[in-house]
């Protein structure tokens, strides 16, 4: 198997080890990155350690450049390509804040995380969505036709593999068809080539990746997370309860920032928006590749503001729980966000 592909099995193993550790470190007061770093008058930390995204700027890097976060600083230690990594990053105290897909979320909660959901950053509408793609002349058709086949994600245990999971069941096909269907972690910036070399049968694609690879014609899309579900916030960002309660005004301008940010995206036309990404892009020095930043188009969130409801949460509590992933009625949905920090709208 070539080296970009990881199994389901291992991969689902490493998971569920990073969130015992995770929960084993956060119990043990080792957060690190919880005060100290950048702190203002009445000792409330002032600089938040994030990770970012290769070639795309996040939701509070776009509302620092639109100086929509005043006196509060990033500080970018480096990038992910995993949700679920970058949550458990905040919940062990590497970094201040990390985004992930709700159903992550609630894992992490699950397994005693004390972490909760302050705004929703990204999510599904028909601009922005997950498609599940593969080649022009593939025989796959339907649900029951990816039985033997591999399907190439970010990572497993979050968004895409809950996605394809809905779509199966749907389909018709009984818990041990699924289970033979083989989810595989591809890095996003590989998905597209893997694909086309027939390492994988379905390529689960989003954003500019999506539309770069569509671009290049000889694909077409199985099915789309936006046809399942319709429009709907899929992540979060999350931060330790003990920083929420320590830092209440840096969190609230951070959270209230972002959600000015959302309503900025919303209502600028797109080509100011891709004009401002790539010069935020360029100018910050990574050596990145800013051509796919022009087949940006949204972010998804479908609230005004990023706020959360019960129903973002809610939906991955049921299919978690019918996976046996997390115990039925353990956790409440009103218990793992607040809203109380965006003054951005009030929903």
């Amino acid at each position: 198997m070539p080296a970009a592909l990881t199994s389901t099995t291992t991969s689902r193993r490493q998971f569920l080890t990073l969130l015992g550790i995770s929960a084993a470190a956060v119990s043990c007061g080792s957060a690190t990155a919880g005060g100290g770093s950048g702190s203002g008058s009445g000792g409330q930390v002032t600089t938040l350690k994030y990770q970012g995204s290769v070639g795309a700027v996040t939701l509070p890097e776009l509302a620092a450049d639109l100086g929509y976060l005043g006196d509060v600083k990033l500080e970018w230690i480096g990038n992910t390509i995993s949700g679920p990594q970058d949550i458990q990053s905040a919940a062990t105290g590497q970094i201040h804040f990390g985004g992930a897909f709700n159903g992550a979320v609630v894992k992490l909660a699950a397994s005693k995380a004390p972490i909760t959901a302050v705004v929703s950053y990204y999510g599904s509408d028909q601009h922005s969505f997950s498609g599940y793609y593969v080649l022009e002349d593939s025989p796959i058709r339907s649900a029951r036709d990816l039985v033997g086949k591999k399907v190439g994600m970010n990572t497993l245990g979050a968004h895409a593999q809950a996605m394809l999971e809905i779509y199966l069941g749907r389909g018709g096909l009984s818990k041990a068809e699924i289970d033979k269907v083989e989810s595989l972690v591809v890095p996003p910036v590989n998905t597209e080539q893997a694909l086309r070399q027939k390492q994988i049968e379905v390529a689960v694609l989003g954003g500019v990746l999506r539309d770069k690879a569509l671009a290049a014609g000889g694909i077409r899309p199985l099915f789309t997370d936006f046809e399942l579900l319709g429009a709907f916030s899929a992540g979060t960002y999350v931060m330790t309860r003990r920083f929420v309660k320590e830092n209440p005004d840096t969190v609230r301008t951070f959270v209230t920032g972002v959600a000015k940010a959302i309503e900025w995206s919303r209502t600028t036309p797109r080509e100011e928006v891709v004009a401002r990404m790539t010069d935020i892009v360029t100018r910050r020095g990574r050596n990145e590749d800013t051509a796919t930043l022009k087949y940006w188009r949204s972010y998804g969130v479908a609230e005004t503001g990023g706020r959360i409801s019960d129903k973002g949460f809610q939906v991955w509590l049921d299919w978690l729980g019918e996976r046996g992933d997390v115990k039925k009625g353990q956790l409440k949905a009103a218990d793992l966000y607040t809203n109380d920090f965006n003054a951005y709208g009030k929903g």
